[in-house]
């Protein structure tokens, strides 16, 4: 009979460990537009991140570097204003469109992509996708002359501050949101 109590125990022990830890299910979260964000195994500070989801029945990959506010001035000291910035940490964000599409207008072709802004602390941000999405460093290895596409996007302020970086499907719009910012750029 002990051996019995002591399985029995063990069992329980495990079950209660597996459900505490959340099981050994899929960590991927579902986000409100039915896109996917699937942390990546990671032990940086700012982790890897990579979004799917789909825009006008077009595909959208992007991975980026999630870093934390941590009590930091973000807009104009962390991130300078009128500089070329990574829009996200450690190396570059990328973004990937299965076929053709829009952004904020203008044409840009299907591919794999740099995401780059530059902030202003007023009045709009400069997108910038460039073909050199592989940079393990990201604005310190920017290159101008490989932009493909620059426009324009207008910032939201937001009285809620996000502690973590995101860069987001919602609706027709990638949307990059970190502290009180939320920037959407428009796709079609």
């Amino acid at each position: 009979m002990k051996t019995i109590s002591s399985l029995s125990l063990f069992l329980l022990s495990a079950l209660f460990i597996m459900s505490a830890c959340g099981g050994a299910g899929d960590s991927s979260e579902q986000l409100e537009n039915g896109s996917e964000e699937q942390p990546i195994t990671d032990t940086r500070a700012s982790p890897l991140r990579k979004t799917d989801g789909e825009i006008n029945g077009k595909k959208v990959a992007i991975q980026y570097g999630s870093p934390a506010v941590n009590e930091r001035v973000i807009y104009g000291d962390l991130v300078p204003y009128n500089e070329v910035w990574r829009t996200g940490a450690n190396e570059a964000t990328y973004i990937e469109f299965s076929q053709d599409v829009k952004v904020q207008g203008e044409p840009l072709a299907a591919g794999r992509y740099s995401l780059f802004t530059i902030p202003r602390k007023t009045g709009p941000w400069t997108v910038i996708f460039n073909t050199e999405w592989d940079l393990e460093h990201g604005h310190y290895q920017y290159k101008e002359e490989h932009d493909v596409l620059r426009v324009e996007a207008i910032p939201d302020w937001e009285n809620e501050s996000q502690e973590r970086l995101s860069v987001e499907i919602v609706d027709d719009e990638i949307v990059v949101k970190w502290e009180k910012l939320r920037l959407p750029i428009h796709i079609e």
